[in-house]
């Protein structure tokens, strides 16, 4: 195990400084919106030896050996719940699921006295997932354990944004100049607004598409371009990032049926031919099959979709990874 443990550092040796030195010293991953450029180049960087590991027989590294995580969500997960207590476990950490449907919360107790109970148990990591905006801001001010938005509400979510621009620059190699779609349900859309910060803070041009209907009237002021057609708003990007249907956030007569959806703004074939030859398709998932992506471009040949769900885990290893390890000798800074 010794020896494992000494491989393991040496693997890692240099991860944590950045080109001037930079070690990631933030206690908690809250948003897109307050993370510089520089932080989510670390970050990107860290994910690329952890997908070198995940390519490996036995994926179990010591790193993380004695640290704690719980993962607790308020809302549904297959995804990002897994892929965290993957990523954690791949790490050494131990791993608690907190269901919400089978805790003390349907008791009534609120956010604050199940972090406290949490926190008293010694967890070192509490990955949150809420259907209120601002929950993880919330919690990580009431507790020492280290926080991570897995979503909250419409509001943003990050680590998702992370592996999609991971997805990007391993496909792409660069952010700069890069023109990216969004498309679909940006107003009920937490991946949206993360992607935009991040892609714009690297260098890349955004475009965000949609029905008018489901289009947030500021959205312009984050320095996107906002296309109501999706013919106009595919010409010649890069990348196109397919948003699912937020059927669970919206209310009802924002569009007349799905089919309507589907005919006006679905990504087909068709549309598919006006973004470059060599467009990469993304999707956060889950799919809705048929509906915002038709199955010929969701199993075709410009899709990462199945990738994106394993550079998930890397990039939530190494978000687990700096901020477990990134002080400047190892220990945990605040």
């Amino acid at each position: 195990m010794s020896s494992l443990r000494g491989w393991a550092k040496r693997f890692f040796c240099g991860i944590l400084k950045g080109e001037n030195g930079m070690r990631f010293k933030r206690k908690d991953i809250l948003g897109l919106q307050e993370l510089s450029a520089e932080e989510i180049k670390l970050i990107l960087d860290t994910a690329a030896p952890m997908k070198e590991i995940l390519k490996r027989e036995i994926k179990k590294l010591p790193t993380l050996r004695g640290r704690s995580v719980v993962t607790l969500f308020y809302e549904p997960s297959t995804r990002t719940r897994n892929s965290f207590e993957l990523a954690a476990k791949y790490m050494g950490a131990d791993t608690v699921n907190v269901t919400v449907a089978t805790s003390s919360v349907q008791k009534g107790e609120n956010l604050k006295d199940t972090a406290k109970t949490i926190q008293m148990m010694g967890i070192d990591v509490i990955v949150i997932r809420h259907s209120a905006a601002g929950a993880p801001h919330m919690l990580a001010r009431m507790v020492e354990a280290r926080v991570i938005n897995a979503g909250d509400g419409a509001h943003e979510h990050p680590t998702q944004a992370l592996l999609d621009m991971f997805t990007i620059r391993e496909k792409k190699g660069d952010f700069k100049g890069l023109q990216v779609a969004i498309l679909g349900d940006i107003t009920h859309s937490r991946v949206a607004r993360s992607n935009i910060w991040g892609l714009t803070k690297m260098g890349a041009e955004v475009r965000v598409v949609g029905p008018a209907t489901l289009m947030p009237p500021y959205i312009s002021e984050l320095g996107v371009k906002v296309f109501y057609r999706c013919e106009e708003a595919l010409e010649g990007v890069d990348v196109i990032n397919v948003l699912r249907i937020q059927r669970e956030r919206q209310r009802k007569g924002l569009f007349p049926s799905i089919r309507e959806y589907s005919r006006l703004f679905g990504l087909n074939e068709a549309r598919l031919r006006y973004a470059k030859p060599d467009v990469l398709v993304l999707h956060p998932g889950p799919v809705n099959r048929g509906v915002e992506i038709s199955p010929q471009v969701q199993d075709g040949p410009h899709s990462a979709i199945n990738e994106q769900v394993t550079n998930g885990v890397a990039v939530r290893m190494a978000l687990l990874y700096l901020l477990l390890s990134g002080g400047e000798s190892g220990e945990i800074t605040s």
